[in-house]
């Protein structure tokens, strides 16, 4: 404990001493938009390209980049405690919550007119509060089933146009099983197999954040068709089996038939696979959940006018499509290209078409602590020693929702 709050203690130093020198070194007389983000080099490469072109445009504006490959929402957290916070701020929708509820952001919806004709409204759905706006998105993430086609061709297996339900997508990854591959990916990771749940109709969260649901009948039936599928079907590896690989190594090297994943993972395929390869949906029997990222204003920001026209420059069709180009994202605003035709996966239009059977993760300001309880619940469930009904007995479902409320 003591070792954390040293390591935060001084992380808000160097943060501190960092913006000071920042600040008396600029004798520049042009105004200054702070903007944090986090990101590979190939995502940083074209926001500092994009910064160049909207500096070329804005000759009177400086964009101060501040990049943050790692612990972001920690460190970010720590500039606005300390006030000094960057005037744009790349979030996600299961980190923005806190930030609205702290009046941290700023309410955007002043700024702009119809702007459901310009990004989906799934992914805008990801940043409102109340109908208002408090992010513009760059990108949805959601998830679709990655799968080898020589392995279903072997087994002389077709995969459907649509699969069904999660009961359907079970009793396929016992056709593509055998003692050399496994049917499908395990993870531990919610964001995964979290699917599973909110197909069946069921979830952690109602969507109206209001109540705990993971012990409902859906999600207990969804929960324990994942673990059957671990334990008794061996269609999914048990997290013994995965070992020290990878689920995307797994898939690589032809030991998954099917590997639920999102488009992050299409660049990585597109160089390391040998066999034919491509996506379908997760299936949607109900409404299933995405994620986005985007980009929000400060509400302290002295220079607001400037943040919200650089995110709005951050979110056009020309930006994202180049985002998008890298094959990590799938962009936000309708016009933007999502890939070239001639690239895999040949089924790319599947990353659209799922957001209309979509909904946005629920969560709080105390997410990350109710995800933290459900992670050491569900441990038991998928090695096989507790049924979901056990697992989430009264007692830890009070825990869960003291933290809702």
């Amino acid at each position: 404990m003591k070792k954390n709050i040293i390591f935060l203690v001084l992380c808000l130093i160097c943060f501190c001493i960092f913006f000071c020198i920042s600040n008396t070194k600029n004798n520049d007389i042009r105004t200054v938009i702070k903007f944090s983000s986090w990101g590979s080099k190939s995502e940083t490469d074209i926001i500092k390209s994009f910064i160049g072109k909207f500096e070329e445009i804005n000759p009177d504006i400086k964009i101060d980049f501040i990049h943050i490959p790692q612990n972001y929402f920690q460190k970010i957290q720590l500039l606005f405690a300390s006030g000094l916070e960057p005037d744009v701020v790349f979030i996600n929708n299961q980190n923005i919550q806190m930030y609205i509820n702290a009046g941290l952001l700023e309410d955007l919806t002043q700024y702009f007119n119809n702007i459901e004709e310009e990004f989906y409204e799934e992914a805008l759905n990801c940043f409102k509060k109340e109908g208002k706006i408090y992010a513009l998105p760059r990108d949805i993430s959601n998830l679709v089933i990655y799968y080898n086609k020589d392995i279903f061709k072997q087994k002389n297996v077709k995969m459907p146009s649509k699969i069904k339900n999660i009961f359907e997508l079970r009793e396929l990854a016992k056709k593509v099983s055998d003692t050399k591959n496994f049917g499908i990916n395990f993870e531990e990771n919610p964001i995964f197999w979290l699917y599973y749940l909110s197909s069946n109709g069921g979830g952690i969260i109602s969507d109206d954040i209001k109540k705990i649901i993971i012990d409902k009948p859906e999600s207990i039936e969804a929960l324990n068709l994942y673990s059957d599928m671990i334990n008794k079907d061996r269609t999914i590896p048990s997290k013994a089996q995965v070992g020290s690989m990878t689920s995307a190594q797994m898939f690589i090297n032809g030991k998954l038939a099917m590997y639920l994943s999102g488009r992050w993972m299409s660049p990585k395929f597109r160089k390391t696979i040998n066999f034919d390869w491509d996506i379908t949906e997760f299936p949607a029997a109900n409404k299933v959940y995405i994620d986005a990222s985007g980009w929000a204003v400060a509400k302290k920001s002295k220079h607001k006018k400037e943040a919200v026209e650089f995110i709005k420059f951050l979110s056009s069709k020309e930006a994202e499509t180049e985002f998008a180009k890298e094959g990590l994202i799938v962009p936000a605003n309708k016009k933007s290209i999502l890939q070239e035709s001639n690239e895999k996966p040949r089924s790319y239009i599947v990353f659209k078409t799922m957001l209309k059977n979509s909904k946005p993760t629920p969560v709080n300001e105390n997410y990350a602590a109710i995800i933290n309880i459900v992670k050491e619940k569900t441990e038991n469930i998928f090695n096989g020693t507790k049924n979901a009904n056990d697992a989430f007995n009264d007692e830890t479902i009070k825990q869960m929702e003291e933290l809702l409320k």
